[in-house]
């Protein structure tokens, strides 16, 4: 796998969504692995934040975008300016502007450096970083509104420095769009990569709000980019990319990140599957349905199943020679399906995920209602 690969499935997803929680790896790394499946991750850690191709931003929420979308996120941060949103950071900038312009010197000057490592330029009174002191809110303020760029290092850690430095200077120089055509543009662009949705599903792609989306996507269907369709069992219309094509069947067979697009919305999972999710990394332990990190089971075209998985590397602490396991601790499968080959298709897919990741062995526990069959399947 290269960066051609790499390329071609993040323009089909139009974003990649980030996120710290790492009980599996990084969720950007799964959506990858579910379309093309074992990849060098170093090598794609390479080609998002060093090939210039690639920029983090706020999108569906923090997310790595192509550097080409960046004329039409613009809006974004002029409603951050404006105030209008990240009031707390807003606030910030106002009462202490002064501040906020050396933090930004400082970057431009010394970039790439991380929040940890930036002198403090006010006077102060002991160790100056302390997680989201003023440090940090004021460059993570000249982050949202375009000030500066970031990167990630290490352990997921971001280092800040001069946009102009992240995102190409010929991007940069383009005309910036009317907020109303880049949300028309992004609305577009969330059709094509969702296939089919409801003005909801598209507009929560880039989290436009659907009290502005509605009459833009009625604007885009008049102009010929947006095509009405239906959905048996939909009660909202429902839209297409003009260009949308309609596979006569789907083969797929893959374990989801809760942060993937093909679920991240719920209600439109839901609708679209039957498959009511949510995460429950928030949630008391004696509260969770199904677990703390929670795969969906992709196979064909339905969603059939969840895990409850955790990548367990304390073992290769433990004991010389063993790489860790892949721990399916609740198995669980949707009503109607054949437990017994759902049970097969994943046994395959947790050896792969465990592959991936460099884990060498998969252990499932007893919890969910596909725990035995699973067992009984990989003995």
């Amino acid at each position: 796998m290269d960066a051609r690969h790499f390329r071609r499935v993040a323009g089909r997803l139009g974003l990649l969504q980030l996120d710290s929680v790492q009980a599996v790896c990084r969720s950007h790394y799964l959506p990858i692995y579910s379309r093309l499946g074992a990849y060098d991750r170093d090598r794609l850690d390479d080609w998002l934040w060093h090939s210039g191709e690639m920029f983090e931003t706020w999108a569906h929420e923090a997310s790595i975008a192509p550097v080409d979308l960046e004329p039409s996120l613009r809006w974004l941060k002029a409603r951050a300016r404006a105030g209008q949103t990240w009031s707390g950071l807003a606030a910030l900038a106002e009462n202490s502007a002064d501040y906020v312009a050396e933090v930004l010197a400082e970057v431009r000057s010394n970039g790439p450096v991380t929040a940890a490592h930036l002198s403090d330029p006010r006077p102060r009174d002991g160790s100056w970083w302390d997680g989201r002191s003023d440090g940090k809110r004021a460059v993570d303020w000249l982050f949202r509104i375009g000030e500066v760029g970031s990167r990630r290092i290490g352990n997921f850690e971001r280092t800040y420095e001069a946009f102009d430095r992240v995102v190409p200077t010929e991007v940069l120089a383009r005309p910036t769009p009317t907020e109303s055509d880049a949300q028309r543009d992004l609305l577009v662009l969330a059709a094509r990569c969702h296939g089919v949705g409801t003005a909801a599903d598209l507009a929560d792609y880039f989290r436009i709000s659907p009290r502005e989306a509605r009459p833009l996507v009625a604007d885009l269907v008049e102009a010929g980019r947006l095509v009405p369709a239906t959905v048996e069992g939909w009660r909202d219309p429902a839209f297409l990319h003009p260009d949308a094509g309609r596979p006569r069947a789907l083969s797929a067979r893959a374990l989801l990140s809760p942060f993937d697009p093909v679920v991240w919305f719920r209600p439109r999972a839901e609708r679209l599957f039957g498959f009511r999710y949510r995460i429950e990394i928030y949630v008391p332990e004696p509260k969770r349905e199904y677990g703390y990190y929670v795969l969906p089971f992709l196979l064909g075209d339905r969603l059939v199943g969840r895990v409850d998985v955790k990548a367990d590397r304390t073992a290769a602490r433990r004991i010389a020679g063993r790489t860790g396991r892949l721990l399916a601790r609740g198995v669980f499968a949707e009503d109607g399906v054949d437990r017994e080959y759902v049970a097969t298709e994943l046994s395959v897919e947790l050896d792969r995920l465990a592959g991936f990741l460099g884990l060498e062995t998969v252990e499932v526990g007893r919890r969910g209602n596909l725990a035995a069959v699973l067992r009984a399947v990989r003995r």
